[in-house]
């Protein structure tokens, strides 16, 4: 899901407080689960190049087989 969080600023210090700037910050979510993921795929999940404003947030779950 993308969380909207949108800001309205005065443009100007002084008057015109009826004139007033719009802005929005957008954070695009998403999940992938991986069942039974090997070493190799969370080293390499781990070791991703990715640009600054990207992050990857890695979770290990046990899981119990029945």
């Amino acid at each position: 899901p993308t969380v909207k969080n949108k800001f309205c600023v005065l443009r100007s210090p002084h008057v015109d407080k009826k004139s007033r700037e719009q802005f929005e910050i957008r954070t695009h979510k998403r999940l992938v689960d991986i069942l039974d993921p090997t070493p190799q795929t969370v080293d390499a999940l781990m070791k991703l190049d990715l640009p600054a404003a990207i992050d990857v947030e890695i979770k290990a779950f046990g899981t119990e087989h029945k």
